[in-house]
């Protein structure tokens, strides 16, 4: 698989106690995890990509932690695709809300999607998720991300493997209501000289953009007076911390 950039359109939509959204511009990577795209040295600043900004061992492979973290699982990798939907590492800033893991069998046939999400305060927790024919699956919520949401409820996910179009979606339901929905939608480009400059450009350091603007988010929310939820601890999972 060719490296791809999806120039993205990236949604929050919080329906209660409160009524809030807002949507930011962004761009994702699409890479195998076995051909890790390396810039010329001169862009390098743009797009480098390190195994310590995921789950597992930093001096281990991508693939390696995530084949890990499968066994932790139940899931014996026969060697199959590992693609994976992330944020690079640009000026030397990275920050991942979400990255995704389509894995593979060797006959080609999609085993599972790993979802990987990382909160502000520097912890990640990774989702196992079976999806459907469609891309669907739904999950018990374990992580805390938003200082104003608790770690209850069901995440229903859509996470279809991308092709000319990304569209994910993320949808937490308690007791017959939404009170928060992301999504993320993009047209794929291929991972050109020329395509990765302009999403460089048209996003400027596209990473720290994104933690700002949920920082930004979390003070509006506070001084609506939304209620802050304490954050629990959250336990290491093997093989993902």
């Amino acid at each position: 698989m060719s490296a791809a950039i999806y120039r993205t359109s990236i949604s929050h939509v919080r329906h209660t106690p409160l009524k809030n959204s807002f949507t930011y511009r962004s761009y994702s990577w699409f890479v195998d995890v076995d051909n890790l795209p390396r810039l010329p040295l001169l862009m390098r600043p743009l797009a480098v990509f390190r195994s310590g900004d995921h789950l597992g061992d930093p001096d281990a492979t991508i693939r390696s932690n995530v084949e890990r973290y499968l066994r932790t699982q139940g899931i014996e990798p026969d060697g199959g695709p590992i693609h994976m939907l992330t944020s690079a590492r640009v000026f030397g800033y990275v920050f991942n809300p979400l990255t995704l893991f389509w894995c593979y069998r060797s006959n080609g046939e999609l085993e599972c999607v790993v979802a990987e999400v990382h909160n502000t305060y520097g912890e990640r927790h990774c989702y196992l998720l079976r999806t459907d024919i469609s891309g669907r699956a739904s999950v018990p919520k374990a992580f805390y991300v938003s200082p104003f949401n608790e770690v209850d409820g069901q995440y229903r996910m859509k996470l279809p493997p991308p092709g000319e179009r990304l569209a994910v979606s993320i949808v937490l339901e308690r007791e017959g209501h939404r009170p928060f929905v992301a999504s993320v939608d993009g047209k794929r480009r291929p991972a050109t000289v020329r395509n990765i400059l302009a999403a460089a450009l048209t996003v400027p350091a596209a990473p720290l953009l994104v933690s700002a603007l949920i920082r930004v988010q979390g003070i509006t929310l506070w001084a609506r007076r939304l209620p802050v939820v304490a954050r629990p601890h959250h336990p290491s999972q093997e093989a993902a911390q």
